[in-house]
């Protein structure tokens, strides 16, 4: 069998050769075309059995891919400057950033997107959340995204948005050792006064020199197994206890002005040949220390009459400080058939985080509270993966591997807040109410998977490639949380309550007849709890061009996974709720066919069965206060999995070289999606979870990038640019059914069916579905200059945080927040220096000011969570050895 590559110019030449007798050569592109797969030969009529319209400007992951799926590449990270996989990702068609860390996909949650490192599943730092948020992953360390939309079966079948698969850069073909820092100021709070508290003298490292060590009689008492009260310990045990807790470091509020932002990076590689392969080296290592402080109001409402008002309005202060560390180390072999990898990711984020909140409060009857917290968490992930690839039968067959060990862990001593009130000549004065909690979160993910794939030729340019694998995943989390409170034994005087914090709870007056310390652990949901999610899963897939030009993907994956949630006591009782195990079989089959119909052209369409599990923290009945809202959240230990139908077309069209336009739509149907209301307890509002009747979401979505060129411009300055205008756009609806009789399972109804509509409207959108998604961006590349110059704009419509609560007779509105518009500028400029190759950045972010507003509204405005981001600007150096 001959071949003939052509493009679609030179379709009807192939027809002529195909019909005519005699003898007929093929046409031999021209040179500059890189559609030629073949040198040109002499063909015989009646001998060519196909013709292969080829995608000359198809770049290569769309055309290897069967998919729908965006490519984010490491040029498109430093064209747009993002510092982080979070924001980079705000960028990709369909997809939004919520609080700065979790990616929204066509309008589904994070639970609904699972995120992979290398190919290889990661653990979660965060309480609510199963998915490792993105920001812990800075863009330094990274080759390329890809974020699938479309689901196949070599993917885990928690699948509903999409999977995001982040690539780490491996070791250079050339040494190379890079260095780069930067500094950077916000309007909202560089050069201004910010509130602190001193903490210990090595927080600047992200490290604490052992000042938030739990002290050793409170560990002790912790390891026994009983509660800190007088029934368990002796009064003077507890005036030890108390005694040695650290008081003013870490519980005196200061204030003082707030220095500027600032980071490094360093990178080095290198490779070399040996007898068995090339050898190669990476290793990257980043830090970061930012600073953030919010000035706004939350507030509380509920209905009067047919309009809700504000019953509970709060000003609020908090300046957080944000340290980043980060290390990567690869090392990898590979020759012509085999490559191995060992790659080892560690990060280490810390937040430290001084506020404060006054104003009316419903529970004191609408009289002046005032709460101040100091915090500091440690969020740290690590992972280590081996991985390799090898090729037999002249790369027939091809058979890769991989097994990944992660840890998480969140830690948050001495998590403390005082509150106070008002006397009558108006000063604050101490409330009895305190908090000092000491929380540890750990979670280990062991994982190991192997693929194995036969490639079949069916012609000399068809052909069809069988896969079979097998995957593990063991997740393990254990969470503790100890709350404490510093207690009035019998009342306080006045000059006490007017005192300064630290000379309150100082040693004198902690003692048996005046303050003591206690343990009110658990006594609002579970102190502690454990986890484990097993999924086993093997999967069978066939990718085929049976048909010329139309390559299709059909697989089926089956995955036996069991869940279980287990509170503790902590204090060896009976646990205060049973535990919840999840146990289920699924198969899930997956359907796409990719039609390359015309040169450069392509339409994609797809079909699949998925399903989305609780997250640990959703099914944990134990009580959390989130600091990023300052809402309290608690668990559903009756949530069951989401099952997801997904279908999507997509048109791609090609038409020069990195310059496209492509237009979808996307279908899902949701039976059982989680959804997140408010719930009232007393005056008490608490954030919980339960499992809507069922809900759809639809949309289309289009994307366009074109470059524009100006020769003839002579000397101006639209000369010697090349010039990018690119932009996407998603227009989506979701809507979630709720029928007459259509019940619910929550923990405040202990599991008895409860009516839907009491917590969720008819027909209102999804929790976090955003109508419009929208990015643009305009920039100019000056290869003569060496210079790079972009503006982004981004836009995300309204969305829902949670659903409102259901009140007597009626159901709250619900809480909405309003993204807005964001507009950056990112400049870039390399040049040589004393012989070295340097670079200069500068970013400036949200030039319009857009503020975090999120509200209820219903004849009046409730201001749930409201403050001003400001605006940024940073410039970097960077240098290459």
């Amino acid at each position: 069998m001959k071949r003939l590559s052509l493009t679609l110019t030179g379709v009807l030449l192939a027809t002529s050769a195909m019909i005519a007798p005699g003898l007929a050569f093929a046409q031999t592109p021209d040179a500059q075309s890189p559609a030629t797969r073949t040198e040109p030969e002499p063909v015989v009529a009646g001998e060519l059995d196909e013709v292969v319209v080829l995608g000359r400007y198809i770049p290569a992951p769309n055309r290897e891919s069967s998919e729908v799926a965006a490519f984010l590449t490491s040029e498109d990270l430093e064209r747009t400057g993002d510092s982080s996989a979070a924001a980079a990702l705000t960028r990709v068609t369909g997809l939004t950033v919520v609080e700065g860390r979790f990616i929204y996909v066509r309008g589904l949650g994070e639970r609904y997107s699972s995120a992979l490192l290398n190919g290889s599943p990661l653990p979660s730092p965060e309480p609510l959340q199963r998915v490792v948020p993105l920001d812990l992953f800075p863009s330094s360390i990274l080759e390329s995204v890809t974020v699938q939309k479309t689901y196949s079966s070599d993917f885990p079948g928690e699948f509903g948005g999409g999977v995001i698969d982040l690539r780490t850069i491996g070791a250079p073909s050339e040494p190379f050792f890079s260095f780069s820092s930067s500094i950077g100021a916000n309007s909202e709070t560089t050069n201004k006064d910010g509130l602190i508290y001193f903490g210990s003298r090595t927080d600047f490292t992200g490290f604490d020199d052992g000042t938030r060590d739990v002290p050793g009689p409170i560990a002790l008492a912790f390891g026994s197994g009983q509660q800190i009260n007088r029934a368990n310990f002796s009064t003077e045990q507890l005036q030890t206890m108390g005694h040695s807790l650290v008081n003013a470091p870490l519980r005196l509020l200061q204030r003082d002005v707030i220095p500027v932002n600032f980071g490094f990076d360093v990178a080095g590689g290198l490779s070399s040949d040996s007898r068995i392969g090339t050898v190669g080296l990476i290793a990257v290592a980043g830090y970061g220390n930012s600073w953030t402080t919010r000035r706004g109001f939350q507030e509380e409402g509920q209905f009067s009459g047919d309009v809700i008002v504000p019953v509970t309005s709060r000003a609020f202060e908090s300046t957080q400080n944000d340290v980043q560390l980060n290390l990567l180390g690869g090392l990898s072999l590979s020759n012509p058939d085999h490559e191995l990898k060992w790659t080892n990711f560690y990060v280490r984020g810390t937040t430290k985080e001084a506020r404060t909140s006054a104003g009316p409060d419903l529970s004191v009857g609408g009289g002046i509270l005032r709460d101040d917290y100091t915090e500091w968490f440690v969020r740290q992930l690590f992972s280590s993966q081996l991985a390799g690839d090898h090729f037999f039968l002249d790369g027939a067959l091809e058979f890769n591997w991989r097994a990944a060990f992660a840890r998480t862990s969140r830690d948050a001593p001495y998590e403390s807040r005082f509150q106070y009130g008002v006397n009558a000549a108006g000063d604050f004065i101490h409330n009895p109410f305190n908090l000092i909690s000491f929380s540890e979160l750990d979670e280990d993910v062991i994982s190991g998977g192997a693929d194995v794939s036969y490639t079949l030729p069916l012609s000399d340019v068809r052909e069809a490639v069988f896969s079979l694998g097998v995957a593990r995943t063991d997740s393990r989390r254990d969470a503790t949380r100890h709350d404490l409170q510093l207690s009035a034994v019998s009342g306080l005087t006045d000059n006490q309550r007017l005192s300064r914090i630290d000379y309150l709870y100082s040693d004198f007056n902690i003692n048996p007849t005046t303050i003591e310390l206690r343990e009110v652990s658990g006594t609002n949901g579970a102190g502690a709890y454990e986890a484990d999610l097993v999924v086993n899963a093997v999967y069978a897939q066939v990718d085929a061009e049976i048909i010329p030009l139309v390559r299709t993907t059909l697989g089926l994956r089956y995955e036996d996974g069991r869940q279980s949630v287990t509170p503790r006591d902590l204090f060896g009782g009976a646990a205060p709720f049973p535990a919840t195990t999840l146990e289920e079989q699924y198969f899930l089959p997956a359907f796409t066919a990719t039609w390359n119909f015309a040169e450069d052209q392509q339409l994609r369409i797809g079909a699949s069965q998925t399903i989305g599990r609780p997250q640990f923290r959703e099914l944990a009945p134990q009580s959390y206060t989130d600091p990023e809202s300052d809402r309290e959240f608690t668990g559903n230990p009756f949530l069951v999995d989401t099952e997801i139908l997904n279908v999507d077309a997509r048109y791609e069209w090609y038409f020069a070289r990195q310059q496209y336009l492509t237009a979808g739509v996307f279908y899902k149907d949701l039976e059982r999606p989680v959804e997140s209301v408010v719930v009232l307890t007393g005056d008490q509002r608490q954030q919980s979870f339960l499992n809507a009747p069922s809900a759809t979401v639809y949309g289309a979505e289009i994307e366009a990038k074109k470059y524009f060129e100006f020769p003839d411009a002579g000397a101006s300055f639209l000369a010697n640019k090349r010039w990018l205008v690119q932009a996407n756009y998603t227009w989506s609806d979701s809507e979630v059914q709720v029928a007459a009789g259509d019940t619910v399972l929550t923990q405040g109804g202990g599991g008895a069916p409860e009516q839907a509509s009491f917590f969720i409207a008819d027909g209102s959108r999804l929790q976090g579905h955003s109508e419009h998604v929208a990015n643009l961006q305009l920039g100019w590349e000056d290869d003569a200059a060496r210079s790079q110059a972009t503006i982004i704009v981004n836009y995300v419509s309204e969305r829902i945080t949670a659903r409102g609560a259901g009140a007597a007779g009626a159901r709250e509105p619900d809480y909405i927040q309003d993204p807005g518009v964001f507009l950056d500028f990112v400049y870039r400029k390399d040049f040589e220096y004393a012989g070295r190759e340097l670079g200069f950045a500068l970013e400036l972010r949200n030039l319009l000011g857009a503020d975090y507003d999120e509200f209820q509204e219903l004849g009046n405005k409730i201001r749930i969570n409201n403050y001003a981001l400001g605006s940024s600007a940073s410039v970097s150096l960077s240098a290459r050895f």
